[in-house]
């Protein structure tokens, strides 16, 4: 199942600026709004076509995937119109390009490649030497690919999920017990979404990317309600608050990098200043997750999903 069979016809470029076009109010670029009943939340199509310079019956064919070669002006005029900030450019541009290129190149059988998910002896050998700073490395979906023993013991329990499973916005999104972990579960659910929307515009097709996409759509109403929203900037650093059922609270810095020569593949490493309690909490984390067995937590099947959407679970 395709992950953009849920978001409605026409090209991805065209998805991307029917919802931004919704997030955007008349007051917000100037505008006032006239009398009546407004059937849209946010601009309509002729207010963002004068916005951009570009004529309403060309813009309707963007949306409608009928005009699929903008010219980088034209994208460029419908980001500014749009208030879209960096990221969010660099995005528009990526879907322009792509609606340019036609379908997504594919292997020699004709489906697209799965990126390998292999880790090369000597990043392993990198977050073995971070202890006692947890760390781990993800694929560009949040597979969960390897990680030293404070980085896995910092998701409590995803440690006894089968090797496959392992995967950070499954975990985020299917087991309740993340909601209790992050301080911000909403910030974190938001930006985990994000990264993978901005592939999506890139990559639609792609096989991991269609397949947690798809799972997630039918399991959780909240990434799909996130997932129609097309926000795509992450974020690579910061600091998150966790709620830790084994060593407390504790905030921690992080700082994502993408890893040289893999198919997206990124470690994220977490730290705090020496002498400080949320390092102390770090540490004994670290001896946890080497000496100390966890708890038995099962992965997401289909039956516990369904408890999840019912409305009175935590996730709902």
């Amino acid at each position: 199942m395709n992950s953009e069979q849920h978001s409605g016809g026409g090209t991805g470029l065209g998805r991307f600026l029917r919802a931004r076009r919704a997030r955007v109010t008349p007051q917000e670029v100037g505008l006032t709004p006239g009398s009546g009943l407004r059937r849209t939340p946010g601009l309509r199509r002729e207010e963002l076509a004068t916005l951009a310079g570009i004529s309403i019956d060309y813009y309707v064919r963007l949306e409608r995937g009928k005009e699929t070669r903008p010219s980088a002006s034209v994208v460029d005029s419908l980001a500014r119109a749009l208030l879209l900030e960096d990221d969010e450019h660099e995005h528009l541009r990526n879907l322009a390009a792509r609606a340019a290129r036609g379908a997504t190149e594919a292997s020699a059988d004709g489906s697209p490649a799965a990126p390998s998910g292999t880790v090369r002896p000597g990043v392993k050998l990198l977050l073995e030497s971070l202890r006692p700073h947890p760390a781990h490395v993800v694929s560009r979906t949040n597979d969960l690919l390897a990680a030293n023993p404070g980085g896995m013991r910092l998701l409590p329990g995803i440690q006894d999920w089968p090797a496959r499973e392992r995967n950070i916005a499954r975990y985020l999104f299917l087991d309740p017990a993340s909601r209790e972990l992050f301080h911000d579960w909403n910030a974190q659910v938001r930006g985990c979404v994000a990264r993978l929307r901005a592939l999506a515009g890139i990559d639609p097709d792609a096989p991991d990317l269609t397949r947690l996409a798809g799972e997630l759509l039918m399991k959780s109403r909240e990434f799909a309600r996130l997932w129609e929203r097309y926000d795509v900037k992450g974020h690579s650093y910061g600091r998150k608050t966790f709620h830790h059922p084994e060593v407390g609270d504790l905030t921690l810095g992080y700082q994502s990098m993408e890893l040289e020569g893999t198919p997206g593949h990124r470690m994220v490493t977490y730290y705090a200043e020496p002498g400080t309690p949320d390092h102390d909490a770090m540490v004994l984390l670290d001896l946890l997750g080497r000496e100390q067995p966890a708890r038995r937590t099962p992965a997401p099947d289909d039956r516990s999903a369904a408890a999840r959407d019912d409305p009175a679970s935590p996730l709902s």
